[in-house]
């Protein structure tokens, strides 16, 4: 079982520091919506398509083109904030954030600042030294995405792609609960999951389906107890917000610099400004982007094209009805079903098409056999060849039946690996390969018997050795083993040697 803690870790000390000191981060995650035309228009969402080939009359502004929502998007937001376990407001409303970006062709982007469609939710999130977090989500909220600057094809201008501009996301902002660099990744790897779970988002960060920016700021020690019981930020320092962010390796990076940064300038006296900062990777450092806006500074007003949005609640009641079971449950379920450690359903339930694929060989199996092939066997040699679970040449059918042949003593595990690496390499049905190439196990004890004899009757000063230290009676099952091709059954082999070793 997990332990749910909320203590409080600290930044680590750094050179000159004179105080202890506790980092508070809050993250705002945008999550492209899983969807094949965009928020207000009927454009194609597909990524990597040729440069503003993917553009509507309402994405690329034109006069008198309206939006219209796209009722698939706001059901994803739905099943989404029920994933969190969040509260669903049934009237919510989009505003307009007005601003000036190239790649931004209306000067405005449709958002919800005022009226979300999600509340507040949760994450657990598991440390890796049974451990767990509650980070509370504050709100998710929808709005359309941004265009492309492109600055890398001419020295002397920038170029524009619109493919991108009006496609939906997902905004979930948490609250300033996460407290340390792992945390923050620990807390990204987890809503990945879980929206991946839901298929709402691929999350894909590569490609810039999942980005985030992180809020960083510090503060002594007891303050962060007088937010959790005042709800007052001012008691968390002044936070600076760090933009988008696509690696959990850079998050985590970005957040130990900027932690450390922030003590500098404390500590000698100085102030922290709010602003938003870039993060370097090469350099190892943040950068200024610009002061922080705040919500006035974008003149928000609700967007007048747009009504207010109202879903009915039998229809929040059937999508809650139909979510598919998420990873939380899905864990606790292996564990019980299949009786694995916790580690190895963390691990087997981390993606869900590994879930899938360890359910089907482990149907009607020993789950931690089933689990042990899947982790250590199958896992090494796609890592190997760098493929991922949905690439596997070994298909759940033929890994349960390499498992059904170790079961029923047709095959030993030495000789289970070698049929994996033929299933692997050339493919075919196990217990055929088996057949054909002559791989089943020797059980009959007579021919084991006999080499063995011939083994102990060849060597009279290993035989004292063996029977002054019953330790060294493995060599004697080694080269039984080796004798018979290593078809030999091992137990019968160790049980045998035992016996005749007792003369």
């Amino acid at each position: 079982m997990l332990d749910l803690t909320y203590d409080l870790p600290k930044v680590k000390t750094i050179a000159g520091a004179k105080h202890d000191w506790e980092l508070v981060i809050g993250m705002e995650v945008h999550a492209q919506v899983s969807s094949n035309a965009k928020l207000f228009s009927g454009a194609s969402t597909q990524f990597g398509s040729e440069p503003n080939s993917n553009v509507s009359f309402v994405d690329a502004a034109m006069p008198g083109m309206l939006p219209v929502i796209n009722e698939y998007c706001i059901e994803q937001a739905v099943r989404t904030g029920l994933g969190l376990k969040a509260e669903i407001n049934l009237k919510s409303a989009f505003d307009r954030k007005n601003y000036f970006y190239p790649d931004l062709p209306q000067g405005y982007q449709i958002s919800q600042l005022y009226h979300p469609i999600v509340g507040e939710g949760e994450v657990l999130v598991e440390m890796g030294d049974g451990t767990a977090r509650l980070v509370r989500v504050e709100r998710i909220h929808m709005e359309q995405d941004a265009g492309k600057s492109i600055h890398d094809m001419d020295p002397n201008m920038s170029f524009v792609d619109v493919n991108r501009t009006g496609v939906c996301l997902m905004e979930i902002v948490s609250k300033p609960d996460i407290r340390g660099p792992e945390e923050a990744a620990a807390y990204i790897t987890k809503l990945r999951q879980i929206l991946r779970y839901l298929g709402t988002c691929n999350g894909d960060m590569q490609s810039g389906a999942m980005r985030a920016d992180v809020n960083v700021s510090i503060c002594l020690p007891g303050q962060y107890e007088k937010y959790q019981a005042t709800q007052d930020f001012g008691h968390l320092g002044t936070r600076c917000e760090i933009k988008n962010m696509n690696s959990m390796r850079f998050i985590q990076q970005a957040i130990d610099v900027e932690a450390k940064r922030q003590i500098a300038i404390l500590e000698a006296g100085g102030k922290v400004d709010q602003e938003t900062r870039l993060y370097d990777p090469d350099k190892g450092e943040t950068r200024s982007m610009r002061s922080k806006e705040e919500a006035h500074d974008y003149r928000y007003f609700p967007d007048p094209d747009l009504l207010p949005l109202e879903i009915e609640q039998a229809w929040v009641d059937e999508i809650e009805a139909n979510l598919p079971e998420l990873p939380d449950a899905k864990k606790a379920r292996f564990v019980s079903d299949f009786n694995l450690s916790d580690y190895d359903a963390s691990v087997l339930t981390a993606d869900l098409d590994t879930a899938d694929y360890f359910e089907l060989v482990a149907n009607g199996r020993d789950g931690k056999s089933s689990a042990n092939w899947v982790i250590n066997e199958l896992f090494g040699r796609l890592k190997k060849d760098e493929k991922d679970i949905t690439e596997s040449p070994v298909t759940p059918a033929q890994l349960g039946g390499i498992i059904d042949l170790i079961a029923s003593d047709a095959i030993s595990g030495k000789i289970a690996k070698d049929l994996f690496e033929i299933v692997y390499t050339e493919g075919g049905d196990p217990a055929q390969i088996v057949e054909d190439k002559g791989m089943k196990q020797v059980t009959d004890l007579g021919p084991i018997e006999a080499a063995l004899d011939e083994i102990i009757a060849a060597n009279p000063a290993q035989v004292e050795k063996a029977q002054a230290n019953p330790k060294l009676a493995g060599w004697f099952v080694g080269q039984v083993m080796k004798a018979t091709g290593g078809k030999a059954n091992p137990k019968a082999v160790n049980e045998l040697v035992a016996q005749k070793l007792k003369g």
